[in-house]
């Protein structure tokens, strides 16, 4: 579904990306590890058009992303959840979810069944979901950022830090949720810092590193393998 060969971004003179390449295939959840300032949000951003690459390609589909604004992106079936959730603050729960759904053309009924299995999902979204966005809590905001990349209903989801700052409590809720996406078929790339409970829901993993990836396979193996687990995961 997603193919990246040998792509480059750059920050001025710093070079972010280096030469990345990996693969997400249909209905797989990759994961992709790593420590801070590695590149990985750089990496999701480039792949949903809001960072320009430097070299290299991005495929979907087949189809060269190259030329492809960010926006028709997500109409071709690409949708991110992002670092820091970055939800709608002045607006409502629910008009966060409408927003979501903006680029759909299969009207009001199909675009509230899928609100309505967001609230199924989250119930305490649609407890709040006259609130204002930037009033919920941190793990609030993380199941709307999730639920609003959901309902533009992407063949590809892009998950970029789900976990970042929230209680052990939600992050063991938000993962439960990927575990059930992953049962529905959905195609996902995680990335995330805490690599154990990635490589636990993911198919296969990349890790990278200053913008390289260093190492690549089924996550079992990565999970098992020393120097990852040394690096990333702890030695117990």
């Amino acid at each position: 579904m997603l193919k990246i060969t040998d792509l480059r971004v750059n920050y001025g003179a710093i070079e972010a990306l280096k030469g990345v390449s990996l693969e997400v295939r249909s209905g797989e959840v990759v994961t992709l590890i790593g420590g801070n300032g590695a590149g990985k949000s750089t990496l999701m951003r480039a792949i949903s058009g809001l960072e320009p690459a430097a070299g290299g390609a991005i495929s979907f589909e087949g189809a060269d992303l190259a030329t492809v604004p960010a926006h028709r992106r997500v109409g071709l079936g690409i949708a991110q959840s992002p670092e820091g959730r970055q939800v709608f603050a002045d607006q409502s729960v629910r008009d966060n979810l409408v927003l979501g759904a903006y680029l759909r053309a299969d009207g009001d009924a199909a675009i509230g069944a899928d609100i309505a299995a967001q609230f199924a999902t989250f119930p305490r979204l649609q407890e709040r979901q006259h609130q204002l966005a930037g009033t919920l809590s941190g793990g609030e905001q993380q199941m709307l950022a999730i639920s609003r990349a959901l309902m533009a209903r992407p063949k590809l989801l892009l998950l970029d830090e789900p976990s970042l700052g929230l209680a052990p409590l939600i992050v063991k809720e938000i993962f439960g949720v990927i575990r059930a996406l992953k049962a529905r078929g959905v195609t996902i790339l995680l990335v995330e810092q805490m690599a154990n409970q990635a490589l636990k829901v993911a198919d296969r993993a990349y890790v990278l590193k200053t913008g390289e990836i260093t190492s690549s396979g089924s996550a079992r193996e990565l999970l098992n393998d020393p120097a990852v687990r040394e690096a990333y995961l702890g030695k117990h």
